[in-house]
């Protein structure tokens, strides 16, 4: 990044945007950068980032300002007039908006091990309406769509906008001769001679069905392929893109040799739908693209907390004619692909013949088919593309999990998690670990008080331990108090994607509890002597989301920990593979 930038012409005849200096420049910026404030830059912020700097968000010359992050949000153009579907913002918290002044602060933009990547030209700084932003961007405000979750309850609360100027790109390690910018990319083209590209834009691993739409959309079109996925931040739950590029990668050769390309687009996704197709199409045209395939539910996120999809399966490309002359890329609509059993082979859904029998396998069947160690058909995919997602979607038994105690002092789960490693033990098979409250408190968290945002910290700490023990195909035991609702689900989040979370909620009445406490904790708390004691003098919020609920005032520790065990057996955590555990 630290070079002369350079100018390249776009297809639709303006300059493709660099944002990078010269080193002089860079050395100018970096020697000022200890009077200026820094941020850190979120990981949607540095994917921002990085495709400002490389031009893939050409015309933008970096973070919106209030003019254009209006138009934008209103009528889908920047304040000059020019078709830009998606707001790019930079989010800070209010404290650090309020500490910056409009056109004369600069801000330099770093990655989470401080290294300064681009400095900020402040030229606006404003409070947003957030749910306003949800409902013109997205069309809905339900923060069960991804975007507008993020939006609504992770993004901060104030936007800074103005121009950057680039000091290098952001760092990876990985795929590096796949991770092409937009002028490398056009450069190959031009080096092979690609006049007319159609791009496949995907954050899934691709199956038959994707390789026949996409050899389908080339031929119609008579173009060459870039297979272009997004490797930012996508859907959560999604597939990791390790895994992804590593299927893709498969797959190349199964198209006629000198027609296909891979290259990996730093996105962080909005999941918006028919706004985000167009936002998709204009990317990839900076990128050299002449075509652009958009297929059903393009970019959507699925359906709302009542099963009603967010948007309409055909309406993105229904947006995306509206404004194709603007866009400057031609669109390649395809139905979805289903495969006819008789004939062998798959077709659009409209061109079923009457009376087919048509196969199917949704991602969510095929997960499940993953989890329990099914066979998945040759039909729906490769053996290569089967074989690489099993090595990281391993069957259900060879997962990691946590078991995830909460209740009262008193009300049996340290000794019930006690039991549950012992009976883990004597079986075999993964390596077990128990977080028990009070150790933690001991190692973790000795400098921790019992404020709500302390125990807040102390539950959060135990899970972050958990999703490692959990990634690495552990068994996580946590037997802590944990009486808030809101950490708790933070700790699921923080866990589900790498394994199993199950809640246990141990849901002795304190009465109970009172009667077994040799510690004698309730009789101090009941006469003030010990502060925030759950259940007398702090609240305890009983969870509505357990997967196991137990009473131990009528269970024996053996029993409860035999009905986690039962339903662990049920959800196929433990496994009839050698019964390992």
């Amino acid at each position: 990044m630290t070079a002369q930038a350079s100018h390249l012409i776009a297809p639709h005849g303006g300059e493709l945007v660099d944002l990078g200096v010269s080193t002089e420049r860079a050395a100018e910026l970096k020697n000022h950068s200890r009077e200026w404030p820094s941020w850190d830059l979120s990981p949607r912020q540095i994917c921002d980032l990085e495709l400002l700097l490389s031009g893939g968000f050409s015309p933008l010359h970096g973070f919106m300002t209030r003019p254009d992050y209006d138009g934008v949000c209103h009528n889908m153009k920047l304040a000059s007039g020019v078709l830009w579907p998606m707001p790019i913002t930079l989010d800070v918290t209010e404290q650090f908006a309020k500490s910056l002044k409009p056109g004369t602060s600069k801000v330099a933009l770093r990655d989470p091990e401080g290294v300064m990547l681009a400095v900020l030209h402040v030229e606006d700084v404003w409070q947003p309406d957030r749910q306003a932003e949800a409902k013109a961007v997205f069309n809905t405000t339900s923060d069960a769509h991804p975007g507008v979750d993020y939006l609504i309850n992770k993004a901060n609360p104030w936007y800074i906008g103005g121009k950057i100027e680039g000091l290098q790109a952001p760092s990876h390690y990985d795929f590096k001769n796949l991770r092409l910018t937009p002028a490398e990319l056009r450069n190959e083209f031009a080096r092979l001679g690609w006049r007319r590209v159609v791009a496949f834009q995907t954050r899934n691993p691709m199956h038959r069905a994707h390789q026949e739409l996409t050899f389908r959309a080339a031929k119609t079109v008579e173009a060459n392929l870039l297979i272009h996925p997004s490797v930012g931040m996508t859907k959560p739950g999604d597939v990791d893109y390790f895994t992804r590029v590593r299927c893709y990668q498969l797959l190349m050769s199964k198209y006629p040799q000198g027609t296909v390309k891979l290259s990996l687009l730093p996105l962080a996704m909005r999941m918006g739908g028919p706004r985000e197709a167009i936002w998709h199409a204009l990317i990839r045209k900076n990128h050299g693209v002449t075509h652009f395939i958009v297929g059903r539910d393009h970019a959507g996120p699925g359906s709302d907390r009542n099963g009603k999809p967010f948007y309409g399966p055909y309406e993105a490309q229904e947006l995306f004619k509206k404004h194709e002359a603007d866009i400057g890329v031609t669109m390649v609509p395809f139905n979805m692909m289903v495969y006819l059993e008789d004939q062998n082979k798959y077709v659009p859904d409209n061109e079923v013949p009457s009376g087919a029998r048509v196969l199917n396998i949704s991602g969510t069947e095929l997960r499940q088919r993953l989890n329990e160690g099914r066979e998945i058909p040759g039909w729906f995919t490769y053996p290569e593309v089967v074989h690489e997602l099993r090595r990281s979607y391993p069957p259900r038994h060879q997962q990691g999990v946590t078991i995830f105690f909460t209740g009262l002092s008193g009300s049996g789960k340290s000794t019930i998690a006690n039991v549950l490693l012992t009976k883990f033990l004597e079986v075999g098979g993964r390596p077990v670990t128990i977080l028990d409250g009070d150790l933690v408190r001991k190692h973790l968290s000795s400098e921790l008080g019992f404020s709500k945002e302390h125990r807040d910290i102390n539950i959060r700490r135990i899970g972050y331990v958990a999703s490692e023990i959990t990634k690495n195909g552990g068994i996580a035991i946590c037997a802590p108090i944990a009486p808030y609702d809101s950490v708790r689900k933070q700790v699921r989040h923080m866990i589900e994607p790498y394994g199993g979370f199950i809640l246990v909620h141990i849901a002795t009445p304190v009465e109970t509890c009172e009667q077994r406490d040799r510690k004698g904790l309730y009789a101090k708390a009941r006469a003030g002597i010990i502060k925030e004691f759950t259940g007398i003098s702090d609240p305890y919020e009983a969870p509505a989301d357990a997967e196991v609920t137990i009473d131990t005032a009528e269970l024996t520790a053996e029993e409860a920990a035999q009905e986690i065990i039962l339903h662990l057996e049920r959800e196929g955590f433990i496994g009839v593979a050698g019964a390992s555990a």
